[in-house]
């Protein structure tokens, strides 16, 4: 680096000329312990992680002036509940009390911000502030987001709403990076929502080039050398272990270390210089590292006016205090994210948004069943509290996937960076803990209600089966529902007898040996239904209310070739759409929005980005990195398409074939298009199944919708399923196809002036506009290269998976879609849940309708949950009893709710839906039970909100007096006025029956 040939003299007497005295350096000791990336968490617990806060502990407890942040909560809580001993406990205790123990974030992990959902960083961070409020009556004030790859605008308005005074990030561009640190502009007033503006806003600290780490390029400062697997050396001797400081090496030490504060100082306002000290897996032999430290900054300290720098152990909250206490005026940043990131020309961190789909689609379907399973549990809780369902055992198994969830929100998790056995221990964990919770779910349908058999006598005789269907969201909703059966005739009846339509498709999409069984459901928020499905070998009756749908095949076309298209166009009708499907190539050629009478060319396809393998040839893709090798190619040379009309749904299949005369296809697409629905949401609504792989090694596969609409290469995607984000195409001197790729979380479009196309999303994939008119969607990875890191840490990404994600496509005016795509998101993400159950088996008797829970349609009820914490909702109370050894309850408080409700709407964005909302509590949640209390709470519920206070920072722009809104007490009023974007969170208490 230049810098280390700048006379040090000079540099110092530069540095001091521009300050009004020595600076002042905060020496934050950390380690960055990854939850799962190459090992797994089972084998970090054992290698080192335990080992960092046994050997922390006792490090602290010998010397006063020594301190430490600790930051993701996992390893801590396994460390806390499986190896600390009570004296460690009790070290613990007194660590805090005294300030020299901080959480930082205080989340179970340190989540990924690009391809996470709004709903799992809530929960990640709630369990983990739970968990310390719980143990400890602490509440994190400040973050550490040193590690995710960029920076979401979401994250600093969700740690607003948690409490917190500032927020810490680190990757960002690397050349944005520069130009702030020059222009010392790393610090600044973050606005992330243009809705909620300074009322959420938040300080920001950027991390300077150096990152997180100790600089790398120094001799020293690791002096307990590199952590080691499988096990830990039992003589103590790690590699790489630092020159001790001693007597001889002290003074280059100072001076090694004096230097890179100095440069830090010159890229920041303050005199202040926030020096972290650690890495990855660092501080497993705390004594070693301190006691090379200790006499280090005494040293520095006893020079420092020959230096021009004061050292001091710090936590991060004595940082931004003093940086606080500056009284600057900071300017302000608005909704922009710091989304893609890129740390050279080439390596544009893009590939990571569709890698692992499989893992990615398993973590959100996980997610969605445990929403489901809380909300039951819930509305079970109220209405049978002394129920034959065990709350303890029913708590039990939803921590377990609240765990899983939040476990894998970690930044190398459902990013895909992770290696394969991590990968496999995610999808175990999830999986394990999905089983649980479906058990769980069938007890809550059951038991609750008088048990017995069907209500008819007959049915025990027939063919057929119960099921359930629950609709988990807090809106009434009409859907349609696809069961497998294995036999062709069948006759559905809802919980009064009646036959409902239903539409058997006599081939399914799927599989040669079942068929797809649609029904149409209606079903008020929060509420489930039984019906029955009768089989038959033969034909129902005339009049039957089930129709069966036959398949019309079209013979395989090659199109790898130019063609003359368009000559013969088929329809495909609903009373929202004309669909024009080409017969000269089995493509689709156009779509038609009937009710704004706009045709838009319209074709989708498969295509394929082959990249480079070889380090020495060129840049290459990786788990993180996209760099293509060019332009993307047609993924296929031939198409077979089946169309299976029907009075319910109307299939369009489309098998993409990678060689003409190939018997297997590599790629499908299913679109669903629901008939007879001539209003509502149902009639937009075209929902894609694809299928995708294996692939070719060095593959990336994506979708490409090209059309007519003169979108300037502008696309809309979404962070985190919170907000629409606006992506004007960039132009770079390098890598300008990878680096106009966005994370697409629920959601991305492309318009005009006229129309809007708009993609819906159940997981997590990669979006980009690469040419006018066009919406490319990533799906698919499968990567190999011989870089020796990728290698070492089997980080290739090999994946040969196929793979079947689901996409909605709407296609509207611009009101007809702002309107309905963040309804509709959050529909596809919380489907309803179908539960099947044998006609002989024991099933609820038909009674009375549960009642619905239905909010207003600009309002979402984001959380509704038993959380089962001990502590008191009282603070002084809570630290009352824990100082005296009593706590509030010997059991975890099933009778709290937890609820969250989320205004889904920006500022103008809809002239009547944009609008703040206003409810009353007990009206709404009356279809659950009578509520007699209601408290206004922090976003993770740790804090009163009348009683949490954050530090205001002066910002460049006034925002002049922001609207003001009473909050809701105890004994307050049971009326609450949302306002767009706002999330609001309650603890709520029933009058149980």
């Amino acid at each position: 680096m230049g810098f280390l040939t700048f006379p040090l003299f000079l540099f110092f007497t530069v540095i001091c000329a521009e300050r009004n005295g020595p600076i002042q350096t905060f020496v934050i000791p950390h380690s960055h312990m990854d939850v799962g990336w190459v090992y797994t968490i089972q084998e970090s617990m054992h290698a080192y992680a335990a080992n960092v806060y046994s050997s922390v502990t006792e490090a602290l407890t010998q010397n006063k002036q020594r301190k430490f942040i600790a930051v993701e909560q996992e390893f801590f809580r396994l460390w806390w509940d499986s190896v600390a001993t009570d004296k460690h406990k009790k070290q613990v205790r007194q660590l805090l009390k005294e300030s020299r123990l901080e959480f930082i974030i205080g989340g179970q992990v340190m989540h990924d911000e690009a391809v996470t959902d709004l709903d799992d960083e809530i929960l990640q961070l709630t369990e983990g502030h739970g968990f310390l409020y719980e143990t400890f009556g602490v509440r994190p004030r400040f973050s550490w987001h040193v590690d995710p790859f960029g920076a979401s605008a979401t994250t600093p308005v969700l740690f607003a709403l948690a409490g917190f005074h500032a927020h810490l990030i680190s990757r960002i561009d690397y050349d944005l990076k520069d130009v702030m640190q020059k222009s010392k502009k790393l610090q600044f007033v973050w606005r992330g929502s243009p809705s909620l503006k300074e009322q959420q806003e938040i300080f920001t600290h950027t991390m300077d080039q150096f990152s997180y780490c100790t600089p790398s390029h120094f001799s020293g400062f690791y002096w307990n050398g590199v952590a080691l697997f499988p096990d830990p050396p039992k003589n103590g001797i790690y590699p790489n272990m630092s020159l001790p400081v001693t007597k001889e090496t002290l003074h280059s030490y100072a001076k090694t270390m004096v230097q890179n504060i100095q440069q830090r100082a010159a890229w920041f306002r303050t005199n202040h210089v926030l020096w972290p000290w650690g890495c990855d897996k660092q501080f497993y032999n705390s004594s070693v590292q301190f006691a090379n430290m200790d006499p280090l900054v005494e040293y520095i300290n006893q020079n420092s006016k020959e230096f021009g720098v004061t050292v001091q152990y710090a936590t991060l909250s004595e940082y931004f205090q003093a940086v606080h206490q500056s009284n600057l005026t900071w300017e302000v940043r608005g909704s922009e994210d710091f989304l893609p990131y890129s740390t050279e020309p080439f390596q544009a961190w893009t590939g990571f948004y569709a890698s692992r789909n499989v893992l990615k689609g398993i973590a959100r379907r996980a997610s969605s069943q445990l929403h489901a399973a809380e909300t039951l549990f819930t509305r079970y809780r109220v209405s049978y509290p002394d129920g034959p369902v065990p709350k303890e055992e029913a708590l039990q198994k939803l921590k377990a996937l609240r765990w899983a969830v939040s476990e894998v929100q970690h930044h190398d998790g459902i990013t895909g960076t992770e290696s394969p056995k991590v990968s496999d221990m995610y999808i175990e964990h999830l999986t394990q803990a999905m089983m649980g919770v479906e058990e769980l779910l069938a007890a809550l349908f059951l038991l609750p209600q008088t048990l017995g058999t069907a209500s008819n006598p007959e049915d025990s005789h027939s063919k057929g089966k119960h099921i359930i269907v629950y609709n988990p969201l807090a809106w009434n909703t009409t859907a349609i529902i696809n069961v497998t059966v294995t036999l062709p005739m069948a006759t559905v009846f809802d919980d009064q007898g009646q036959a409902i339509p239903a539409q058997v498709t006599q081939s399914s999409a799927d599989s040669n040996t079942t068929y797809d069984l649609f029904i149409v459901v209606n079903l008020g928020g929060l509420q489930h239904r039984k019906y029955l499905i009768k089989f038959s070998e033969k034909p129902g009756k005339e009049g039957s209310s089930t129709h069966h749908a036959w398949v019309v095949s079209f013979k395989r076309l090659n199109v790898s070739q130019e063609l003359k298209t368009g000559r013969r166009l088929l329809p495909v009708l609903n009373e929202c759409y004309k669909i024009m499907l080409d017969q000269d190539t089995n493509l689709l050629h156009s779509i038609t929005d009937r009710h704004e009478k706009r045709t838009v060319r319209m074709s989708q396809d498969f295509w394929e980005y082959q990249v480079n393998g070889n380090v020495s040839a060129g840049p290459v893709s990786d788990n993180y990195i996209f760099s293509a090798n060019g332009s993307a190619v047609r993924a296929y040379k031939a198409v077979k398409m089946e169309i299976v009309p029907g009075k319910i749904v109307t299939e369009i299949r489309q098998y993409f074939y990678r060689e003409e005369a190939d018997e297997d296809y590599t790629y499908s697409v299913t679109t669903r298009i629901p008939q007879s629905f001539p209003s509502g949401r149902l009639c937009y609504r075209m929902e894609q199944s694809y299928s995708l792989g294996p692939l070719v090694v060095n593959t990336e596969a994506v979708l490409r919708i090209k059309t007519s609409l003169k979108n300037n290469r502008t696309l809309f995607t979404d962070d985190n399923g919170y907000q629409m984000m606006k992506r004007p195409s960039r132009t770079f001197v390098n890598d300008t196809v990878a680096r106009n790729y966005y994370p697409m979380v629920r959601m991305a479009y492309i318009e005009d002036d006229s129309s809007r196309l708009v993609l819906l999303s159940e997981r997590a994939h990669g979006a980009s506009s690469q040419s006018e008119g066009e919406l490319e969607v990533m799906l698919h990875r499968r990567l190999w290269n011989n870089q020796e890191w990728t290698l070492g840490y089997n980080l290739t990404l090999n994946d040969s998976s196929v793979v079947r994600p689901v996409l909605w496509m709407t296609l509207g005016s611009l009101a007809a879609t702002s309107s309905l795509y963040q309804r509709e998101a959050l529909e596809l993400q919380h489907r309803p849940v179908v539960m099947d159950f044998p006609l002989d088996g024991t099933v609820p008797r038909t009674g009375s309708p549960i009642r619905p829970v239905v909010l207003p349609d600009n309002l979402h009820l984001l959380t509704l949950s038993v959380p089962g914490w001990f502590y008191s909702s009282n603070h002084t109370l809570h630290l009352r009893n824990m100082e005296t050894g009593t706590p509030g309850s010997t059991q975890p408080d099933y009778d709290r709710v937890l609820l969250r409700i989320m205004h889904l709407y920006e500022k103008g964005e809809d002239p009547v839906l944009s609008q703040p909302s206003t409810i009353n509590m007990k009206e709404v949640l009356r279809g659950m039970g009578e509520v007699r209390a209601l408290e206004e709470r922090s976003l993770t519920g740790t804090w009163d909100i009348s009683d949490l206070q954050r530090w205001k920072w002066k910002a460049s722009e006034d925002p002049g007096r922001g609207e003001s809104r009473s909050s809701v007490g105890v004994r307050g009023e049971f009326n609450v006025t949302i306002s767009p974007k706002e999330i609001r969170t309650f603890f709520v208490y029933f009058k149980l029956k």
